[in-house]
């Protein structure tokens, strides 16, 4: 088990319900911890984070002798999350909805919670990520998970310091695999639970799209080459995001790919994978994480993509923005960049910084 703080007068453990969570949650109360369990409502219907989800979590706050509290957080999920979601895809851009739940929705209310209510001090949740205090420099550093298939520092980089300094990730240094056997060594309920979705609102929602046309009213447009050429039809440029291949319903003597998305005359831009490649882009809303902003370049390996490998890449401070926008060149020139994405980069397993990839100038 990973090695925990020595005194701690009681630890509110994040519970969605799934394995991650509980066993978090029962590795801290083994080794010696006072816990608490917590469980946000976030949205209505069913889902592994909402309904369902809080079913387990007070089901294993049952099983082990836990408090368990459900603090309704849908009207703060509706604001920060579905409005910032709504607003994105109106705009022609493809939001990243993680990051900002977890600063906004979920750490910081968290650790307000455990303060104000419980008067208690630390949060822990199951996320795979560490943390590391570097007292030369008197930040707390994020680093990726031992298990680099399960790592999730890339949704989390947006976390402030005062944050960091509070939260624990039981399961940063250990495989999935050690989670399950834990799970089942200890008889949890969750143990054989499968995975959930990435993205909590597709798993309640069945996919994006159904989500955003409850908003979005659909309205038909053109698909079109780089060069204006009318090669289909589309019922809503929220559908759709950069590098999307699938769905097109072209035919072609190639694959096509989405290129871009032009609101304002409701097109969708295909073009095949060597004219969606972009050189650099601009990342902008950074949170400077385990270093502070740079005032000179600096070399990194960025993830543009949750699912994507991190790529070599030259982080150019833009001095008349203190850091807070950069320009960020590629190595190579990469496919996908999207706006509205983070890009979240590292040296090694430690986690610099990240921010918001800004839409592309005409």
């Amino acid at each position: 088990m990973s090695r925990l703080p020595g005194t701690l007068s009681g630890v509110v453990v994040g519970l969605s319900g799934g394995v991650d969570s509980s066993v978090a949650l029962v590795m801290l109360q083994k080794q010696g911890y006072p816990v608490v369990g917590l469980t946000l409502w976030l949205m209505k219907g069913k889902g592994q984070c909402c309904s369902d989800g809080m079913v387990d979590a007070a089901q294993l706050c049952q099983d082990l002798g836990v408090d368990h509290h459900v603090v309704d957080s849908r009207q703060v999920f509706e604001s920060q999350i579905v409005d910032y979601l709504v607003a994105g895809y109106s705009a022609g851009i493809t939001p990243l909805p993680c990051s900002q739940c977890n600063r906004a929705v979920k750490f910081g209310p968290m650790l307000a919670y455990a303060r104000q209510e419980l008067g208690l001090e630390h949060i822990a949740t199951g996320h795979y990520a560490r943390i590391h205090y570097n007292p030369d420099t008197q930040r707390y550093e994020l680093w990726r998970a031992v298990d680099s298939q399960k790592d999730q520092s890339y949704f989390l980089y947006d976390l402030p310091q005062d944050v960091l300094a509070q939260v624990i990730f039981p399961l940063g240094d250990q495989t999935k695999d050690i989670t399950r056997q834990i799970a089942a060594q200890f008889n949890l309920h969750t143990a054989e639970k499968p995975e959930s979705q990435d993205l909590c609102l597709i798993e309640a929602h069945g996919s994006m799209a159904k989500f955003l046309d409850q908003y979005i009213a659909p309205q038909k447009g053109d698909i079109v080459d780089r060069q204006g050429k009318v090669l289909g039809t589309h019922q809503g440029v929220h559908h759709y995001t950069i590098g999307q291949r699938k769905g097109l319903g072209i035919a072609a003597s190639e694959p096509l790919y989405v290129i871009g998305l032009n609101v304002a005359k409701n097109q969708v831009v295909v073009g095949d994978r060597r004219s969606g490649g972009q050189p650099d882009c601009h990342v902008q809303r950074i949170n400077w994480v385990s270093i502070a902003a740079p005032k000179a370049p600096i070399a990194v390996e960025v993830q543009i993509r949750y699912r994507t490998a991190p790529v070599a890449a030259t982080i150019i401070p833009l001095a008349e923005d203190q850091g807070e926008r950069v320009r960020l060149i590629f190595d190579e020139p990469q496919f996908g960049v999207t706006p509205g994405q983070a890009a979240v980069w590292y040296q090694g397993d430690h986690l610099l910084g990240g921010g918001i990839i800004e839409p592309f100038s005409p």
